[in-house]
């Protein structure tokens, strides 16, 4: 299984300019939609949608422990500023971005969430409410992002598992053997070397004539 499932590919100076830009969106969206809402942004993807702007899928979760997907639409839009003194105030046009959410549901209400194919990088899956809706993430790496997230904030908020069908469960929930397996190959190599160096003092050694 490729490896896009956990990270996206591209260089170190790529990966650490897109981790900011997250943090700057993160930020954004939770000072103009979510903070508003008295609700807390705890993961977000881009996804794709065949309207103009860009799209997110994000998750958030109320002071009341509800826990919410919805669809942000983000478009770039024009503000008029006044400026200058009194006399003169002129007017310019400023370009900013505006957030919207589009779609909203409640975790509690998601009965199955649906990877369609583990054994390809697919980016695409389905979320299971009383209709389907098909999402599109960005990479296969994001998909299984936002996935774990729902996962945890189901055991934490729902007090039960959420329903997961046709995904690679080491990547969903990672065992704590393959989540520290750098440890582990570590360790092992220590107790190949401490045995080997039991061995060699357990064996006789020649005597000199």
């Amino acid at each position: 299984m490729s490896e896009n499932k956990l990270r996206s590919s591209g260089h170190g100076g790529i990966f650490a300019a897109d981790s900011l830009m997250s943090s700057l969106l993160r930020e954004e969206m939770q000072r103009v939609l979510f903070r508003p809402a008295k609700q807390r942004l705890v993961e977000f993807i881009e996804i794709e949608e065949p309207s103009n702007g860009r799209h997110f899928l994000c998750v958030s979760v109320a002071k009341n422990k509800v826990v919410q997907l919805s669809i942000v639409h983000c478009q770039l839009s024009k503000a008029s500023l006044k400026c200058g003194t009194k006399k003169g105030r002129t007017k310019r046009s400023s370009i900013q971005d505006c957030y919207r959410r589009t779609e909203i549901w409640s975790l509690h209400d998601l009965t199955l969430v649906d990877g369609r194919d583990p054994d390809v990088d697919d980016p695409c899956f389905l979320l299971h409410f009383d209709e389907v809706r098909t999402i599109t993430a960005t990479s296969c790496c994001a998909k299984y992002s936002i996935v774990r997230a729902l996962v945890a904030l189901c055991d934490q908020h729902c007090q039960s598992s959420l329903n997961l069908r046709n995904f690679d469960w080491a990547y969903i929930k990672p065992t704590s053997f393959y989540s520290n397996r750098g440890d582990c190959i570590v360790l092992s190599q220590i107790c190949f070397y401490a045995f080997n160096l039991v061995c060699l003092s357990m064996c006789p050694v020649p005597l000199d004539a």
